[in-house]
């Protein structure tokens, strides 16, 4: 893949032959950012889970202290007195079996994340071919099915994220922007990498973090000592 020069003059920052601290990582991140727009910054974890074995997924959500940085549109699948409190809570969009078609046959996505009471699984179900490849379809272990819907909507407009293994067993989060201070992005990668240390299956044996980088949009990775995090 050929890069820019921006990019070349970046990575000769970082030495990928070390494995950084968290701050010294974190700091290089921001010093290698070259993008005109304010880059997204990722931790891209690989572990040494198998998710072909039920047993070895990993799936959950953490509240970032610091935000995201981004503005979070939340959908709502809700009736009656828990539809009136999603939209006292702040919920973009609300709404029952009539957004079916609207999604379906409207290509209508103006929404990044989908809450469900559970008695509105049967509906959002027949949405899952459109929605689960999108990674929208709610679920009890992220939180976003629940009949707290004023909790869950408000701890996703402070910064809630979901994590969970991709096909290659790895775990890609966004963890802030550029423009945070390196104290806010070190506070949001601890708070998400104790998640995941404690969200690690019994049946994983052996090394459970392989590897660990953080890199902005557009930016080169830094490695992290994935032994810092045991």
């Amino acid at each position: 893949m050929k890069r820019g020069k921006k990019y070349a003059e970046a990575a000769k920052l970082v030495d990928r032959s070390v494995l950084y601290t968290p701050d010294e990582a974190v700091a290089l991140v921001k010093k290698a950012s070259t993008a005109k727009f304010d880059e997204t910054v990722e931790v891209h974890i690989r572990t040494g889970c198998d998710g072909r074995h039920a047993d070895q997924q990993i799936r959950g959500a953490v509240v970032l202290p610091n935000g995201t940085g981004k503005t979070v549109r939340v959908l709502v699948f809700a009736k009656g007195i828990k539809a009136d409190e999603a939209q006292a809570a702040g919920a973009d969009y609300v709404g029952a079996e009539e957004l079916i078609p609207k999604i379906q046959n409207e290509n209508w996505f103006e929404f990044d994340v989908v809450v469900a009471t559970p008695d509105m699984m049967g509906v959002v179900g027949r949405l899952g071919r459109v929605l689960g490849p999108k990674g929208l379809m709610p679920n009890p272990k992220a939180g976003t099915v629940t009949m707290d819907v004023t909790r869950a909507i408000q701890e996703i407009k402070a910064g809630k994220i979901e994590y969970r293994l991709d096909k290659s067993n790895i775990i890609h989060v966004p963890v802030g922007r550029v423009s945070f201070t390196e104290e806010k992005l070190g506070e949001n990668l601890k708070t998400l990498m104790d998640a995941i240390v404690r969200a690690r299956p019994a049946a994983v044996k052996g090394q459970y973090l392989k590897s660990i980088s953080i890199s902005s949009t557009m930016g080169p990775g830094v490695k992290i000592n994935p032994i810092l995090f045991g």
